[in-house]
């Protein structure tokens, strides 16, 4: 199963980064430490959660539930979304779709 998207992959990966940044402790799923999450400016922390967006978009399309972090993702293909959870709170959705 992949995840089914219309929206520019771009803009996607974009969403997600700005999401996962809201997941306390994302940064660990990489196998980060504090200390080097820290030490990064916050621009070279976006492109760490961009790279991490684009693991867990493909890997969403395989597994529907990723936990990272304190948190997890969810691929809703009802929706055409991606829930981004938090403590049992959504924190942030990412549409896969043009409006």
């Amino acid at each position: 199963m992949a995840v089914s998207f219309t929206r520019p992959y771009k803009a996607i990966l974009d969403d997600m980064s700005e999401a996962l940044i809201r997941i306390p402790n994302a940064y660990t799923s990489l196998d980060m430490e504090q200390d080097d999450w820290t030490g990064l400016t916050s621009e070279e922390q976006k492109e760490v959660m961009e790279a991490l967006a684009d693991d867990l978009f493909y890997g969403l399309g395989k597994e529907r539930l990723q936990f990272i972090g304190d948190g997890s993702i969810h691929y809703d293909r009802e929706f055409n979304h991606f829930e981004f959870m938090f403590n049992n709170e959504t924190v942030a959705v990412v549409g896969l779709k043009e409006e």
